[in-house]
């Protein structure tokens, strides 16, 4: 089973990570069809009903907790997020990222602006950046700032992002600007009657 830092880094094209919500099992299922490298789930209990459905990666979006850690790979996670802004102060962020690699998960730190990319850099270093914009709304600003903080994350990281992701051609931008994954999120799968085709759409499949 291919570890999350594999699956997209490896073949070819940017890797398509849908967030799952609802039926996770059946919709893990129906991913792996439609071309996806990963998927993600919200909590530990998602990531083992999604597990039993599909081989790829799962990454666990939950609040990353010291006690959870150990258990995550148990329950069929591959990889985790720590979100830079809970986590800041008092080393919990190196804490946190320690634990999560000697539990043998993939680790992603999450970010949504300079101050915080340069801040997780200059204390874990991570593999995997996620640059975040789920707060916002406006499509274009969205990518632009994406695109912009792109340029602050040092050579030899895998980044993924998050931004509403609408269409083929904004995952086409983001590829060309050298992002390695994008985690699609719920809003965009959920308004598409099937969600099979919808996350084909993206990958190219």
């Amino acid at each position: 089973m291919a570890r999350f830092s594999q699956a997209i880094s490896e073949g070819d094209g940017i890797s398509v990570v849908p967030v799952l919500e609802g039926d996770v099992g059946e919709l893990a299922a129906l991913a792996e069809e439609a071309g996806a490298e990963a998927v993600a789930v919200q909590t530990a209990a998602q990531a083992e009903l999604a597990r039993a459905q599909t081989g790829l990666p799962i990454l666990v979006r939950d609040s990353l907790r010291e006690a959870d850690v150990e258990t995550l790979p148990l329950r069929g996670a591959d990889a985790c997020i720590i979100v830079f802004r809970e986590a800041a102060g008092d080393d919990r962020l190196g804490v946190l990222y320690a634990l999560a690699g000697d539990a043998g998960l993939d680790c992603a730190v999450e970010v949504r602006d300079e101050e915080e990319l340069e801040e997780a850099l200059e204390l874990v270093d991570p593999e995997i950046l996620i640059i975040s914009e789920r707060e916002s709304s406006d499509d274009e600003e969205d990518l632009e700032h994406t695109l912009d903080l792109l340029s602050d994350v040092p050579a030899g990281k895998l980044v993924v992002a998050e931004s509403p992701i609408r269409n083929r051609n904004q995952v086409v931008a983001l590829e060309r600007a050298g992002v390695d994954a994008i985690l699609v999120g719920s809003e965009f799968l959920r308004v598409s009657p099937d969600f099979g085709s919808a996350l084909a759409e993206l990958t190219g499949r």
